[in-house]
């Protein structure tokens, strides 16, 4: 893994993150294919951009990702 390839594979977490509110980690982890590891990085590459919203579902006690904004009131 080189920063090309974990800012391209962030690139394709943030896509699927835009179109659908919530996400688990094993559905990210099948939708773009990308192994532990890489989506790991991407994730941590989003993060560190805040871009991401880490949160728990209070119902299931599931973790998921959704997209942080960059909107403050």
């Amino acid at each position: 893994m080189d920063n090309n390839s974990i800012g391209g594979h962030a690139g394709q977490v943030w896509n699927l993150l835009n179109q659908k509110e919530r996400w688990g980690y094993e559905e990210l982890k099948t939708a773009t294919g990308l192994s532990v590891e890489e989506l790991y990085a991407a994730v941590g590459w989003l993060a560190r951009e805040d871009k991401l919203f880490f949160g728990t579902d209070p119902d299931t006690g599931k973790e998921y990702l959704s997209l942080g904004t960059d909107f403050y009131f």
